[in-house]
């Protein structure tokens, strides 16, 4: 035993030097962990830290796990005690037994019954004492992210990071966000100095600091420190602090409400041209979204190993396809029933009813996966209390894309000037030589288009189903006669009105009550102006 605690001391003694940052000259075999591994299993107390200081201060080949992997294993409960053979290896419970491979992973050592395999004892001091080594361990990683992460576990303790370690490594430090991270370490760890200044100096430094360890330093520090003008400059931050967290917390509401504001114009954007041009009451609008959704979906299935490729890809597919479905549908059902608003919005709701069940029938009745490209997950971190989902801008930039490209067709191209005749005086317009008919069906399959595009974009908001659509068809029926019949502009700034009011609501009356406020906004609206923001313009409107 006597022997086994000066290995484990010498080792310990090495880990101090290792914290100075003189690197270990020689390499130590993975068979020679055995004593330190025996140290920590059946020692007690400060045996077993100074077991893990004595690994941790090991430097190990390169074709071995380095010793944060070892931490980590013993951590994770990965690294077990196998009785028969006293040795410490991997271990991967499989039914009621273990598979288990060497402490190098070079060699397979069969399986045996977990009577026989034992895992390490660990406490939450032990699992304090693990994470806090291999966070230190991560501060000399060559990858940025590890060593950001290895910052952040220190966060909380900055006392268990020695100065002159800080110092070294605020002076060697390239990567932008780690370098902040480290200074924001150092502040921390200089609110515990003894000297009033030093503390005076670091609450000021997390002026703009907003992330919630630094704030719950501050009203920390408020609330205890001995010297007044310490807790006088922490109370002033705590008060700057507070009128920052509700700033940025409009912010955040303002951003979501852009975000749900981008996903009604995209959904309705498309009815917004068939209802203005045609006057039909579209109520399979919603099913067209869903066959985009579903365009990017199948997609995705052709093209599993270049998800972001595949996203791209189906904009285009999905708007061909839903265009070429609202051509037939409007050249089969449609074009009979002009001027007869009620017998259309039967014809198209049994038409979505119809798309439901082809849905269900030859793809499946569940949800599918539509997964999120690398570009578009996570999210943009502004400051400790604000962030920006990426996916929802990436939605928001999409949509004015959409609607400028809409714009631009509608304005600068010959169909777009077909359109706009027979939206303002199709009677004129047919008198001019302008095909009201050719006029009408791609104009409805531009609208179903620009629908299959909105369920390609939501597809990488919500679940992709036979019933997608059914969430949106009256909310976009909702967005076009508040902006104005016809009008994109009515559209864009209805829909982002009703989306930032929707929100601004979430917190004091909840998401339902939202809804229904909104739509009792709408009803009144209505009975005011019937015609909407935008009220459409044209001889044939006007009479």
């Amino acid at each position: 035993m006597s022997l086994r605690t000066a290995i484990v001391s010498i080792a310990a003694l090495c880990l101090m030097i290792s914290h100075q940052h003189v690197q270990a000259e020689v390499t130590t075999g993975i068979d020679e962990l055995d004593p330190i591994f025996e140290a920590f299993y059946e020692g007690k107390g400060d045996t077993r830290t100074q077991a893990l200081d004595a690994l941790a201060a090991l430097s190990l080949p390169d074709e071995q796990p380095d010793t944060r992997e070892l931490l980590q294993g013993i951590l994770d409960g990965d690294l077990m005690f196998h009785q028969p053979s006293s040795t410490i290896v991997w271990a991967t419970k499989d039914g009621r037994e273990f598979a288990m491979i060497s402490l190098d992973r070079a060699e397979d050592l069969g399986r045996d019954s977990s009577r026989k395999v034992k895992r390490l004892k660990l406490n939450n001091s032990i699992r304090g004492y693990l994470r806090q080594l291999i966070a230190g361990l991560g501060l000399y990683s060559e990858n940025s992210a590890e060593r950001l992460t290895a910052i952040e576990a220190l966060i909380d303790n900055p006392k268990s990071i020695e100065q002159i370690t800080l110092d070294e490594l605020l002076e060697n430090e390239q990567d932008e966000a780690v370098l902040a991270a480290l200074k924001s370490l150092a502040t921390r760890k200089q609110l515990g100095s003894t000297d009033p200044y030093i503390r005076l100096e670091a609450v000021n430094a997390l002026r703009t600091d907003l992330s919630s360890e630094s704030r719950a330093a501050v009203v920390r520090l408020q609330n205890t420190d001995e010297d007044e003008t310490v807790r006088e400059a922490a109370s002033a931050v705590r008060i700057f602090h507070e009128q920052q967290v509700k700033l940025f917390g409009w912010a955040e509401t303002l951003f979501f409400g852009l975000s749900l504001g981008s996903v009604l114009v995209l959904a309705a954007i498309g009815l917004a041209i068939s209802f203005g041009v045609m006057g039909v009451i579209n109520m399979a609008h919603g099913e067209l979204i869903m066959l985009g959704a579903y365009c990017a979906w199948a997609m995705q299935q052709l093209m599993p190993q270049s998800i972001a490729a595949a996203l791209l890809i189906s904009i285009p597919i999905a708007f061909l396809f839903t265009g070429a479905v609202g051509i037939i549908i409007e050249r089969t059902v449609i074009r009979f029933l002009y001027g007869r608003p009620l017998e259309t919005l039967l014809a198209t709701f049994g038409i979505s009813l119809i798309l439901q069940q082809v849905v269900r029938t030859f793809v499946s009745p569940q949800n599918v996966p539509v997964a999120n490209p690398d570009f578009m997950s996570g999210v943009l971190q502004i400051n400790g209390v604000f962030s920006l989902t990426l996916n929802r801008m990436y939605i928001l930039v999409f949509c004015l894309v959409v609607f400028a490209a809409l714009v631009a067709l509608l304005k600068y191209s010959r169909f777009g000037l077909e359109v706009r005749a027979v939206s303002q005086n199709r009677s004129m317009a047919r008198a001019m030589g302008v095909p009201s008919a050719r006029i009408d069906s791609l104009t409805f399959g531009l609208g179903a288009g620009i629908a299959g595009v909105a369920g390609v974009a939501l597809s990488q908001l919500t679940n992709v189903g036979p019933n997608l659509g059914q969430a949106y068809i009256v909310d976009s029926f909702m967005v076009v006669v508040f902006g104005g019949v016809g009008n994109l502009w009515g559209t864009l700034i209805s829909g982002m009105t009703l989306g930032i009011a929707n929100k601004l609501m979430e917190p004091w009356a909840g998401a339902i009550l939202a809804k229904i406020l909104v739509l009792v906004f709408l009803i009144m609206f209505i009975q005011k102006r019937p015609r909407g923001l935008f009220p459409q313009r044209g001889r044939a409107v006007e009479g």
